[in-house]
């Protein structure tokens, strides 16, 4: 009997992994249709493409030529941002390693988010996952200028998502936006080295299987492919890039803030092209205060799965078991 090649998965198409349409929603209209199409998806795998989200292709080309020139950096260039504990700047390959993977994540990431004056409430006050970005201006001033303008795209994207998610949820458009007004929004440059015969030996991924921490995933991916999630049979299959697309999943606070009504679904990351891959997921998620408990979304008290948690305190714990910089704090 031949062994299943590492991290194999079958091909799917748009009936597997649904394509939803959002023009409308971002136009301020359709929000039944759309609040309909995600509901159906995050019940089941919790994976969706949307398209008609209207962030310009050129914002797009700029983010990743961005990222791909800081990633060309020189190490001495990078580490002038090394990551801190606070998830800000850059993180060399090895320092990730997701809870239950036999060894580190083949990947670099740059970590930024929602920009953070030094006067900031929160960030005075120690509130989990809020600090200022770093930005490493002298080596690489395209980064911000590249990912700044995507980040805001794709913030206004992911506001008019939870609208819809709000109401497929049974609750009022506006059920979030005072959760949002001041999001966390962590977003992640990520480069992909080539997988190799002693990496697949190694059982080391680019990403290893894990789900999201936070609310909403919206996922920008070059043409590489390489995303794989678990469908609910168990098996993996394939994401593959779709030309005007973002990858959006639900994530672990939002499949605990629906009562498990959502889905976070495993998924991973493989490189088997010869060259880099590049993706750019912004977790988009509400304010560090924000209480995430299943009974604001309509559940009986009596019923709920969960009790509530924050999540500025729910993603730094999860990033405490993942991520190297804190194995020594």
């Amino acid at each position: 009997m031949t062994d299943t090649p590492f991290a194999a998965a079958r091909a799917t198409d748009a009936k597997t992994i649904p394509v939803i349409d959002i023009s409308t929603l971002m136009a301020g209209e359709g929000m039944d249709a759309v609040a309909d199409a995600i509901y159906a998806a995050a019940t089941d795998h919790g994976f969706f493409y949307v398209s008609g989200h209207g962030i310009a292709q050129t914002v797009i080309d700029r983010a990743f030529s961005a990222a791909a020139q800081f990633f060309a950096l020189d190490t001495e260039a990078k580490a002038s941002v090394a990551v801190d504990t606070h998830q800000r700047g850059w993180m060399a390959q090895g320092m990730s390693r997701l809870d239950g993977a036999d060894t580190h994540d083949l990947k670099e990431v740059f970590f930024w988010a929602a920009e953070v004056a030094e006067d900031d409430p929160d960030w005075r006050a120690g509130k989990p996952m809020v600090a200022p970005n770093q930005w490493p201006d002298a080596a690489c001033p395209e980064l911000w200028r590249g990912l700044a303008p995507y980040h805001a795209a794709v913030c206004h994207v992911g506001r008019r998502l939870m609208s819809a998610i709000a109401v497929s949820l049974g609750q009022p458009a506006d059920q979030f936006d005072a959760a949002y007004a001041k999001p966390l929004a962590r977003g992640q440059a990520v480069y992909y080295p080539p997988s190799t015969q002693a990496d697949e030996a190694a059982r080391r991924y680019g990403v290893a299987p894990h789900t999201d921490f936070g609310v909403l995933t919206l996922l920008l991916q070059d043409a590489s492919g390489g995303l794989q999630v678990r469908a609910r049979s168990g098996d993996w299959i394939e994401a593959p890039p779709i030309d005007g697309t973002l990858v959006c999943n639900i994530g672990d606070l939002l499949a605990r803030w629906s009562n498990d009504r959502f889905n976070s679904t495993l998924h991973r990351v493989i490189n088997r092209t010869a060259g880099a891959r590049y993706s750019i997921p912004v977790f988009f998620d509400p304010h560090t205060d924000t209480v995430v408990d299943p009974a604001d979304l309509g559940v009986d008290r009596a019923a709920c799965r969960y009790a509530p948690v924050t999540v500025g305190a729910h993603i730094a714990s999860r990033n405490r078991k993942s991520f190297a910089q804190y194995k020594d704090g």
